[in-house]
């Protein structure tokens, strides 16, 4: 074992003995003699805020130290949060020079590089042409654009997601634990704005393009994988008393070749069976802003194979992912 690692688990080791304020100070000390992985724990709490207060300016200073200590998922993270605005601005070209220079060392950011080059973008990461795709009805308005993510973007989505992927849950407002989810019994987890790498950007943009609103208005995508017996059962997706409300969701169909798992819309049985990189896009909300009941919809239950789907929910306004709690 290393000293830097030795230095990091140390930290983390006081933690979980609930001694914070002791894992902030071994941290701090092991950021004083530049040792890399301090520096990324210690930048990663100041961005979550769960263990010091959120501070993104010093998570930024941390981070790049990191990446100059050599911390290569510092280096990944820093490009994410570049590239999507956390610290200022979003700075698509900043960003992708980052990732760049990254590529030339570390495999990972090597592979979102080629990615990156294969697909047609503007200068700011922006698609550079926008499919219309294929009505499928008008209550609810709902639309499906056959093959608009490559099964390349599919395959970076599932493999960003899967080693964060846990059984779907809930929290219970009176006691404050998690409890199975009650509607969904997947597994499943969200890319959040540290794990948007630039590839998950640029498919967030495209989505945004052929939505017509801005992509800054998404929420950071759910994924979820869903096995025989697993589903997603009749809801809607519109909250009940949002200020910025769910006004559009989006589906990625990120593979095929199982059996069941057809969404399933409540008020005209419409089925969609999404093959990989298919996106269905569908209204949440009436034109006076209720949400509308014909928008309720199911995933049903998978019957074999393995189903997986990446969901951004659109919101009336910009969304700041950084300060969401359940229900908002």
């Amino acid at each position: 074992m290393t000293l830097v690692s030795e230095r990091s688990e140390a930290a983390f080791d006081l933690l979980e003995r609930g001694r914070g304020d002791d894992a902030v100070r071994a941290l701090e000390d092991g950021c004083g003699v530049g040792d890399a992985d301090s520096l990324f724990a210690l930048a990663t709490w100041y961005l979550s805020g769960t263990v010091v207060g959120r501070d993104r300016a010093e998570a930024q200073g941390l981070l790049c130290a990191a990446t100059e200590a050599g911390q290569v998922d510092a280096a990944l993270m820093e490009i994410a949060l570049t590239g999507n605005g956390a610290f200022g601005a979003p700075d698509w070209a900043g960003a992708r020079a980052l990732l760049r220079t990254a590529a030339r060392t570390d495999p990972a950011a090597e592979a979102q590089m080629r990615l990156l080059d294969s697909m047609d973008l503007s200068t700011d990461g922006a698609p550079a042409s926008i499919p219309k795709g294929e009505p499928l009805c008008a209550s609810p308005r709902a639309r499906l654009f056959a093959g608009l993510v490559t099964p390349a973007e599919c395959a970076h989505l599932m493999s960003a997601a899967r080693p964060i992927m846990e059984p779907s849950f809930v929290v219970d407002p009176a006691t404050g634990q998690q409890r199975a989810h009650p509607i969904r019994t997947s597994d499943g987890t969200v890319l959040g704005p540290a794990r948007e790498d630039l590839v998950v950007r640029a498919v967030a943009a495209r989505l945004a393009a052929v939505s017509g609103t801005d992509v800054s208005e998404g929420e950071t995508f759910s994924v979820l994988r869903y096995v025989p017996g697993q589903e997603y059962r009749m809801h809607l997706d519109a909250l009940p008393s949002a200020a910025n409300q769910r006004v559009k969701t989006m589906i990625i169909y990120l593979n095929d070749g199982y059996q069941g798992g057809e969404t399933m819309f409540a008020a005209n049985g419409l089925k969609v069976a999404g093959r990989t990189g298919d996106v269905l896009l569908f209204d949440n909300i009436l034109p006076d802003g209720r949400p509308d009941p014909a928008s309720r919809h199911a995933g049903l239950p998978v019957t074999a194979g393995e189903k997986w789907v990446a969901t951004r929910w659109i919101r009336a306004r910009p969304y700041d992912p950084w300060s969401w709690r359940p229900g908002e």
